[in-house]
């Protein structure tokens, strides 16, 4: 290898260069990117199904290999931070954000990225194990509302004189099919009783005998299934 690529490689005659060193930038380079990758998989586990997002995580990658090797050029030099400040300053995003999640999940790599750059290491795995933490609660819990729900089936049944059907043995069918929901409305209007149930994690192979189990409870009615969120079942 030639002496002055080798010079230029190992930082010799840049200071800051030679105060980071070269293996050090390389390793905080790759831990940013690995940490990106992971918010991207985290996107795609809790956010990927929403039909209004914007894909953002695309840009994650990128996203945290820049901010980090920012942060690591201008921590070593102050008029540098400062006339990147200015320059920054000018600079207009257009690009919509269509869900308030994607917000929090880009601040969430600008924080690694920085914690990366500036080799706090350990706040990056602390920030993840918290973030990761407060998903699961949010997705799981009630701590934040009603819980996401999959989809919705709509169950329609005449009621004809005799042949009335207590709403409670409709409800009680599709609770055996679908426990991981809530009855949302109730109706009964013009002779037919109009049943709508959230559910949660339902797999396409259960429609069928949950048609069957209808069928035997309230032999005329017929139902509807609405997905919300695409890839749900």
């Amino acid at each position: 290898m030639p002496p002055q690529l080798k010079d230029l490689l190992a930082g010799n005659g840049n200071a800051a260069m030679q105060q980071i060193g070269l293996l050090p930038f390389v390793f905080v380079m790759l831990v940013s990117l690995v940490g990106s990758l992971l918010a991207s998989m985290l996107y795609l586990r809790f956010y990927s199904s929403r039909a209004t997002g914007s894909q953002v995580y695309r840009a994650f990658p990128l996203l945290g290999l820049s901010i980090t090797a920012i942060f690591v050029c201008i921590q070593f030099s102050l008029p540098l931070s400062l006339g990147l400040l200015g320059a920054l300053s000018i600079v207009r995003f257009r690009t919509p954000i269509k869900e308030p999640e994607e917000i929090g999940f880009i601040m969430l790599v600008i924080a690694t990225s920085i914690a990366t750059a500036t080799f706090k290491l350990e706040f990056v795995g602390i920030i993840f194990a918290i973030a990761i933490l407060a998903l699961l609660i949010q997705t799981r819990g009630r701590i934040f509302g009603t819980p996401r729900s999959d989809g919705t089936l709509v169950v329609t049944v005449p009621q004809q004189g005799n042949t009335s059907v207590d709403p409670a043995v409709v409800i009680d069918a599709v609770k055996a099919h679908m426990p991981d929901g809530e009855l949302e409305s109730l109706a009964r209007q013009d002779g037919v009783l109009v049943l709508s149930y959230a559910f949660q994690r339902v797999a396409q192979d259960r429609l069928g005998p949950l048609e069957a189990t209808l069928r035997a409870a309230a032999p005329d009615s017929t139902f509807s299934v609405f997905f919300t969120r695409p890839g749900a079942q």
